[in-house]
C-alpha cells in the first residue's frame, strides 16, 4: 500500500491556540505540518513570520514542510533551517536562479522544493527537475485558504509524474488547495504522494478524525 504524506496547513489553525493545534497535529496521523509563508508581495496576503515559526516549532514533533510564497526567498533560507525547517519549497515564479536556490537548500541539509502556479506549465521543470527532491503543484491561485479546487491540476499531477518516471527519479508529489476527502484518491491515483489540507481539517468538527479520513481514503494498492 501506498504511504500518502497529509500536511494540514498551520495556516488554517487558531492562532490564539497555536499549542493546542500543534499537540493536535502531533497526536494525529498527520505526517508533516505545512507552513506558509506570505509576504504581501509575491501573493496577496501576509501570513506569519519567524517569531510564529519558532513557536510552533517548539511543539512540534513532525516535520517542517515550509512552503515560501515570498519574493527573494534566498534571503531567508538560513534562517528557516535554523528554525527547524526539514523541508523549504520555493517558487518558480519567485527563483529567476533557480538552480543556485535549490542548491542553497540542499546545502543547508534541507530537502528542496519548487511549487507551480496553476497558469504554470510543468515543462518548465525539463531541466531542473533531477534537482528536486518535491514538486509542489498549487491546486489553487496561492495567498488564501478555503478556495475552489482547480480541476486540470489532475492533469498536471500525471504529466510530473511521468516526467520523473522517465528520468528515473524518486520526486516526491505535493498538491496543495482545496484538497478534501472528495478528490483526494483521486489525486493519489495521479501520481501525488503529499497532501496539503488546511481549512477542510482545521474547519471540521474533528480534525483529528478528519486527518485520519483522508489518510484511509487515500490507502492505493502499488
Amino acid at each position: 500500500m501506498k504511504n500518502t504524506i497529509i500536511a494540514p496547513s498551520v495556516l488554517a489553525a487558531d492562532f490564539a491556540n497555536l499549542q493546542r493545534d500543534a499537540e493536535l497535529l502531533n497526536n494525529s496521523a498527520a505526517d508533516w505540518f505545512h507552513i506558509d509563508i506570505m509576504d504581501g508581495v509575491f501573493v496577496p496576503n501576509i501570513s506569519f513570520g519567524m517569531p510564529v515559526l519558532e513557536a510552533i516549532q517548539r511543539h512540534a514533533k513532525k516535520p517542517l514542510d515550509v512552503h515560501l510564497m515570498i519574493v527573494q526567498p534566498e534571503r531567508y533560507l538560513e534562517t528557516f533551517k535554523k528554525l527547524g525547517a526539514e523541508i523549504i519549497t520555493v517558487h518558480y515564479e519567485a527563483c529567476p536562479h533557480l538552480h543556485r536556490t535549490l542548491q542553497q537548500i540542499k546545502s543547508l541539509g534541507c530537502k528542496a522544493g519548487v511549487a507551480l502556479n496553476p497558469h504554470t506549465p510543468v515543462n518548465v521543470l525539463e531541466d531542473i527537475l533531477h534537482d528536486i527532491d518535491l514538486v509542489l503543484i498549487m491546486s489553487v491561485n496561492p495567498g488564501f485558504g478555503g478556495q475552489k479546487f482547480i480541476e486540470h491540476t489532475y492533469e498536471k499531477v500525471r504529466k510530473v509524474r511521468k516526467m520523473a518516471n522517465d528520468r528515473g527519479l524518486n520526486t516526491l508529489i505535493e498538491i496543495d488547495g482545496g484538497v478534501t476527502t472528495n478528490n483526494a484518491k483521486a489525486l493519489v491515483e495521479a501520481g501525488a504522494d503529499a497532501l496539503v489540507a488546511g481549512s477542510f481539517v482545521f474547519n471540521s468538527a474533528n480534525p483529528t478524525q478528519t486527518i485520519q479520513d483522508l489518510k484511509t481514503i487515500c490507502e492505493v494498492s502499488l
